[in-house]
């Protein structure tokens, strides 16, 4: 397995396509989610995965610097694991090289996240606190997240 961080103009047609079907997989398919994914914030992210000789994407999320669209803090954002990839740790990897990468690139700034509900535990274990009400999003239930700088 390897991790593999790009910006947008740096990415393959063919990683593009495979993120981008990951996303549809998990998020449209798995969690019967109808939601325009080409969001149009992907040209400003940007994008880490996991891969490896049988799977294009085993995890993923795209990262946005702070004051990316007008958000103070660092955001992550579409974190997904594939089918392929869980039950490996892989979730939490992803996370934390996420964290390592923004703090690299960006001096450690606050971390924003919309976190799905059920995952609070897994991001407060990884210094996410909440920091707003609850909301829906796309018809699942979400709540805003922040950590601190290291």
């Amino acid at each position: 397995m390897r991790w593999v961080i790009k910006p947008w103009q740096e990415l393959e047609r063919d990683e593009l396509y495979a993120i981008m079907r990951a996303r549809a997989e998990v998020f449209v398919v798995e969690q019967d989610c109808a939601y325009q994914d080409a969001d149009g914030s992907d040209p400003a992210a940007v994008h880490l995965w996991a891969t490896d000789d049988t799977t294009p994407v085993l995890a993923y999320a795209r990262l946005f610097a702070p004051g990316a669209e007008g958000v103070a803090e660092a955001r992550i954002g579409r974190v997904i694991t594939t089918a392929p990839g869980r039950g490996r740790g892989l979730g939490r990897e992803l996370m934390r090289r996420a964290l390592t990468e923004i703090a690299t690139r960006w001096a450690a700034p606050p971390v924003w996240i919309g976190a799905q509900k059920y995952l609070e535990r897994f991001y407060g274990e990884l210094g996410f606190v909440r920091c707003g009400d609850d909301y829906v999003e796309d018809g699942i239930d979400h709540l805003p997240m922040l950590r601190a700088t290291d």
